[in-house]
């Protein structure tokens, strides 16, 4: 089963209005930049998003999120991203904030095929009773709060009831993927990218490297085939464009004096 498909665009073609996407990466680290830039020239909107951050400097998520073309978000962090900030306070963007670790899980539970799984992250907090803003009134009101989720005790512990996360769509980027899908995610880009390729209906991935079947060792493989419906391969100047959101440098020390 060859999976390339010529274009990103045309991997994305059929993604409509409102479509749930699990998306890879973390800050600027093994983004799907290509695949968003799609999606954002074609000009699908109200979309609902699963991922960790909704993109930075004006990247990845950031494309769609500043075009208002992104109506939820279910994520973990909002950090630097103040345009992120000003629609949820504005109430123009609802959101859901939940642990990361549990991000992680949910998207894994739901491309395993678990419905959901109980866990001690958020116990005791509005995580589990609710009340957490998922939507302002723009006036500094809530005007739509989380609900309160079942808590249950196992062995004098409690957890906390979390449901799956399966999404229409997936869009993630490997270092390196052959023609049936197999990939392969390199350093800190195999972090949410295999478990929104698992949580994805449709997962899309544009690899940097595409090879043949058989050019990959099984034992290699971070997100097998089955997983994948999609492969773009990137040109070397699209698999070369990588950032770094924060560069941090130390000064050097002034000639003769000695560090230490």
């Amino acid at each position: 089963m060859d999976k390339v498909v010529a274009t990103a665009v045309e991997a994305v073609a059929d993604v409509p209005d409102g479509a749930s996407l699990a998306v890879g990466g973390f800050g600027l680290s093994g983004v799907p930049n290509v695949l968003i830039q799609a999606l954002y020239e074609r000009g699908v909107g109200g979309l609902g998003v699963v991922s960790n951050n909704c993109g930075a400097m004006e990247s990845g998520l950031a494309v769609l999120l500043a075009a208002g073309r992104i109506a939820r978000v279910t994520g973990s962090y909002i950090g630097a991203n103040k345009e992120f900030a000003r629609q949820y306070l504005a109430g123009e963007l609802e959101v859901e904030l939940i642990p990361q670790g549990t991000l992680a899980e949910r998207l894994r539970a739901g491309g395993a095929g678990i419905p959901a799984f109980y866990t001690p992250a958020g116990v005791g907090t509005q995580v589990a009773e609710g009340g957490l803003p998922w939507r302002y009134d723009g006036s500094g009101g809530v005007a739509l709060a989380s609900p309160a989720k079942e808590v249950r005790e196992f062995d004098g512990v409690q957890y906390v009831l979390e449901r799956g996360i399966r999404t229409d769509f997936a869009l993630v980027r490997a270092a390196k993927g052959d023609r049936h899908g197999n990939l392969v995610f390199n350093r800190s880009a195999r972090n949410f990218n295999p478990l929104a390729a698992m949580a994805g209906r449709v997962t899309i991935a544009e690899v940097e490297e595409l090879v043949e079947p058989g050019a990959i060792d099984p034992d290699a493989v971070h997100v097998p085939g089955v997983f994948v419906q999609r492969v773009v391969a990137l040109t070397p100047e699209q698999a070369a464009d990588k950032r770094i959101e924060r560069r941090t440098v130390s000064v050097p020390p002034a000639r003769g004096t000695v560090s230490g």
